[in-house]
């Protein structure tokens, strides 16, 4: 079975991406209910979140800039 969640963003948080699919997951589960998620939200702790979802087959589809695309990179020398 393949799932796929798009999530967009300013800025994440270290495993934030995996903690959100994997509570999502849980909740399609029976794991937690809907109506959980929410909670989750406003106590803003890990730890009522559900499962951490594991690395393997999450996959970082695209970057954006506000402004356009990413800034140019100039090379380094001397």
């Amino acid at each position: 079975r393949i799932l796929r969640f798009e999530i967009q963003a300013n800025a994440f948080c270290h495993q934030m991406v995996r903690s959100i699919v994997g509570t999502l997951v849980d909740v399609g589960l029976g794991k937690m209910s809907p109506g959980a998620i929410s909670g989750v939200l406003r106590s803003r702790e890990r730890t009522s979140a559900g499962t951490v979802a594991p690395p393997q087959g999450l996959t970082l589809w695209e970057v954006g800039y506000p402004d356009g695309p990413a800034p140019k990179r100039t090379a380094r020398g001397g």
